[in-house]
C-alpha cells in the first residue's frame, strides 16, 4: 500500500510538463515598479514531493508563470521526507530539476530548504543556498551556521502556526540568540491565509525583513481560486535590477511588501510611494460649493480609504471609499464657497495597506482646481 501513492505523484511530475505553453492562460498580476526600482512577485516557500508537498519540482514553476511571479524557492524540508522510499534523491534534487525549466520561462529560481525543527526555534528557511546538504545536521545551530556560510538569507517560518504555538505567538531566548549572531534575517508576516500581526511588529522591532509566502504543498489551483481573483500570498520585492543577486540585495536591506487576501503589508517608506505611483485622480469638475472627481487604481491591489484625522473642518467628504483593483471610484468633496482656494488637501489613511499591526497607511491627497491632480508624498 505505500507504494500506492507513487503512480498518483507519477502523473502529478508528468501534468507540468505535458500542457504547452500556449494553452495555459497567464493571470496577469499588476503590481507597479518603485521609481528607480522593480518590483518582483516572489514566493520564498514551497514544496514538491522532494519533501512533502503533492507536485513535481516544475510544475511549481509552470504555476510560477500563469500566476505572473517573477522567481520561487523550492524550501523542501531538510528533516521530513514522507515519500523518501518513492522519490529517493539528496537535498538539491528538486532545485536541479526545475531550474532548466525556470531559466526557460524566465521564472528566477532561488535555492532554498526549510529546517524543520520543534519550537524553540521552529521551521526556519534558508535561500540562496549552494548546497542544501550541508544543512542536514543533528544541531539546528550547525545547520543554521552551514547556511550563513554559504551566505543564506534566513527567515522564520509562520510563528503563529497553531501546532507549535497553540495559545500565544512568543518570541523565543533561542530567536533572541538567532538575532544576536546574525542567523535570522526576516520573519513571515504572511504565510498562506496566516498573517501575524506578532511578526509585523517584530519585523519593525528588530529591522527584519518582512516575508509573505504561500507555502503550498497542493497544487495552487487546489488552494486559490485564478479565475475568480484569488492570488497566492507572496513577497514585494523592490530590487535595483531583475536577477537573483538584485533579489538578494533587496531582501537583505529590507526593501518588501507582503501581499496577502487584497492586502499590503510593509514600511512606510516602502508603501506610501507605491501608493503614489499608483494612484491616479482624473476628470476633476469644480462647482461653485464642491469638487468632483474620479479615482483610478490600475493594478491589482484595492485601496480601501478611511477619512483620517487633521482635516480641515470645512471640508465635507467621505467616511471610507473603496478603489477596486483596476477599477474607478466617483467621490465628491463639499466645500462651501470654494472661490479662492489653490487646491484641496484631503488626509486619508489606506486601511487595507497596514505599516504597523491594525494601523493602515496615512496619505494626504492634494487636488488642484485647475485639474492637476496628483497624490502628495508625505502621509500626515
Amino acid at each position: 500500500m505505500k507504494r500506492a501513492i507513487f503512480p498518483f505523484l507519477l502523473f502529478l511530475a508528468l501534468a507540468g510538463n505535458l500542457l504547452p505553453l500556449n494553452a495555459q492562460q497567464r493571470h496577469e498580476f499588476r503590481v507597479p515598479d518603485l521609481p528607480g526600482f522593480h518590483t518582483l512577485k516572489f514566493d520564498p516557500h514551497l514544496h514538491t514531493v522532494f519533501s512533502d508537498g503533492m507536485v513535481w519540482p516544475t510544475l511549481r514553476v509552470h504555476e510560477a508563470w500563469r500566476e505572473d511571479l517573477d522567481a520561487i524557492s523550492l524550501t523542501e524540508h531538510i528533516e521530513y521526507r514522507p515519500f523518501r522510499q518513492d522519490v529517493l534523491a539528496d537535498h538539491n534534487r528538486a532545485y536541479d530539476i526545475a531550474r532548466p525549466v525556470a531559466d526557460q520561462l524566465g521564472i528566477l529560481l532561488i535555492h532554498g530548504s526549510e529546517i524543520t525543527r520543534a519550537m524553540p526555534p521552529g521551521h526556519l528557511n534558508a535561500i540562496f543556498l549552494s548546497d542544501a546538504n550541508a544543512l542536514d545536521t543533528e544541531d539546528w545551530r550547525d545547520a543554521l551556521r552551514q547556511a550563513a556560510s554559504q551566505g543564506a538569507f534566513i527567515f522564520w517560518n509562520h510563528p503563529g502556526w497553531d501546532r507549535q504555538q497553540p495559545d500565544t505567538t512568543l518570541w523565543w531566548d533561542e530567536h533572541g540568540w538567532l538575532l544576536k549572531e546574525g542567523l535570522l534575517h526576516g520573519i513571515e508576516v504572511a504565510n498562506g491565509w496566516l498573517y501575524s500581526p506578532e511578526a509585523l511588529q517584530w519585523c519593525l522591532d528588530h529591522n527584519l525583513t518582512m516575508i509573505g509566502s504561500s507555502d503550498l504543498h497542493n497544487p495552487s489551483s487546489m488552494d486559490y481560486d485564478l479565475s475568480g481573483g484569488q492570488r497566492r500570498s507572496m513577497t514585494l520585492v523592490f530590487a535595483r535590477e531583475r536577477t537573483a543577486s538584485g533579489l538578494q540585495e533587496a531582501l537583505r536591506s529590507g526593501r518588501t511588501a507582503v501581499y496577502f487576501k487584497d492586502q499590503l503589508v510593509g514600511r512606510q517608506e516602502h508603501l506610501e510611494p507605491l501608493f503614489r505611483t499608483t494612484l491616479e485622480v482624473e476628470r476633476m469638475v469644480r462647482h461653485p460649493n464642491r469638487f468632483t472627481f474620479t479615482l483610478y487604481n490600475p493594478s491589482d491591489i484595492p485601496m480601501e480609504l478611511s477619512k483620517d484625522r487633521g482635516n480641515d473642518p470645512k471640508l465635507e467628504f467621505f467616511r471610507q471609499a473603496s478603489v477596486p483593483a483596476r477599477g474607478y471610484r466617483n467621490l465628491t468633496v463639499y466645500t462651501g464657497d470654494a472661490e479662492g482656494m489653490d487646491f484641496l488637501e484631503l488626509k486619508l489613511k489606506v486601511d487595507n495597506w497596514l505599516v504597523a499591526p491594525g494601523e493602515g497607511l496615512p496619505v494626504t491627497l492634494r487636488i488642484s482646481p485647475d485639474g492637476r491632480v496628483r497624490p502628495s508624498r508625505s502621509g500626515r
